[in-house]
């Protein structure tokens, strides 16, 4: 089960420097000049939780493997992109495929630093990108219309319940509204096999200067307040501390942090709200080889859950050994939880909840 966040945004706001940081890998040029990463670089990352740390202590595991997200950073984006201008059908192309978009939008003056609209204005970039986005999935949309009215008129009902799913959203999309604010309830995975780029669920990624990682500034502010209005997600980090963050080892990343009165890395917060974004959810296996991770979607059933592992889990289910996070750490591991009675056994329409310990019972 794979699921990616696309980072994008105008051309020098640090797409890359945030994409390098994030892979801790050079993959990507970070170089200042539009369009220097003509490929999209993918890289995969493991997704911070300290609730991993405490399953190996007490299971004794040999290791832990976290489960992780693949971030894939595409192209800067121009005005006109929707018409071809810049790479913008490249760009395009490859923002349909990913699951989410973090959109990072530059909060920070430097006057060696072009940029491509003359000044700083995150707000403004973001509606310059959203609109490119809208034009494009109204042109998408558009395209598919007379198609389908054509078979609408004689009758065929699939054609006429997605005219009923599109319209909707072709009224928002030519009212200058993304197609996420008008999905027909109960549609989201239609909608989500159409592939329109303003369906996806957007996290706001200001870069700030590094005196401003801590507290953000008046720009960041700017980004805030448009967020709240749409019910978006704001993470506030400075990719110049994180491109050095990232070289660090433990203990030194920590004291380095604390030096600049951060608590954690803007990396961990854009990863975890990557993830809270998807509608991702953690369950974990303990045992003495490895402490596991696994990512599953929020309101999966444990059957599904089980074929995350593998196939055969789900095809010959049985049933669930079930120990909530918290009972397992209080208890001090299975055979305590068992024994205090907080061990349960779940059956097919079990849904598996955010930290659950699963041992499966199937049989092929």
């Amino acid at each position: 089960m794979g699921f990616n966040c696309g980072i994008v945004g105008l051309p020098n706001v640090g797409k890359s420097t945030l994409f390098n940081a994030l892979t801790a890998t050079a993959t990507a040029q970070a170089a200042n000049y539009p369009f220097c990463t003509i490929e999209p670089n993918v890289g995969r990352v493991a997704v911070p939780d300290p609730r991993l740390d405490k399953l190996v202590a007490i299971g004794k595991s040999q290791r832990e493997v976290p489960t992780s997200l693949e971030f894939v950073d595409i192209a800067g984006l121009v005005r006109g992109a929707s018409k071809g201008e810049g790479l913008g059908n490249q760009f395009l192309a490859n923002i349909r495929e990913v699951d989410a978009i973090i959109h990072v939008l530059r909060c920070f003056e430097d006057d060696d630093i072009t940029h491509v609209e003359g000044g700083v204005d995150p707000v403004r970039d973001a509606e310059i990108i959203e609109t490119e986005l809208m034009l494009a999935d109204l042109d998408s949309l558009e395209k598919r219309l007379p198609a389908l009215e054509k078979r609408a008129r004689n009758r065929d009902s699939e054609a006429m319940a997605q005219i009923e799913i599109i319209q909707p959203i072709l009224d928002a999309l030519r009212d200058g509204r993304p197609a996420r604010t008008a999905i027909p309830a109960g549609e989201e995975e239609t909608v989500r096999r159409l592939q329109l780029m303003t369906s996806k669920p957007v996290l706001y990624v200001c870069n700030v200067d590094e005196d401003s990682a801590s507290t953000g500034n008046a720009f960041s502010e700017k980004v805030k307040a448009r967020a709240e209005a749409e019910g978006a997600a704001v993470v506030i980090v400075s990719a110049a501390i994180e491109a050095e963050v990232s070289q660090l080892e433990n203990e030194e990343r920590r004291e380095f942090l604390e030096g600049l009165g951060l608590s954690d890395s803007g990396l961990d917060r854009v990863i975890a709200a990557g993830y809270k974004l998807l509608g991702l959810s953690t369950y974990f296996t303990v045992g003495p080889k490895e402490a596991r991770a696994w990512t599953i979607t929020v309101g999966t059933k444990a059957p599904q859950a089980a074929a995350v592992i593998h196939n055969d889990f789900e095809r010959g289910f049985i049933a669930c050994e079930t120990i909530a996070f918290d009972d397992y750490v209080r208890y001090n591991g299975e055979a305590g939880a068992k024994e205090a009675g907080r061990l349960r056994i779940e059956g097919r329409d079990y849904v598996v909840k955010d930290g659950d310990i699963l041992l499966f019972r199937f049989n092929v």
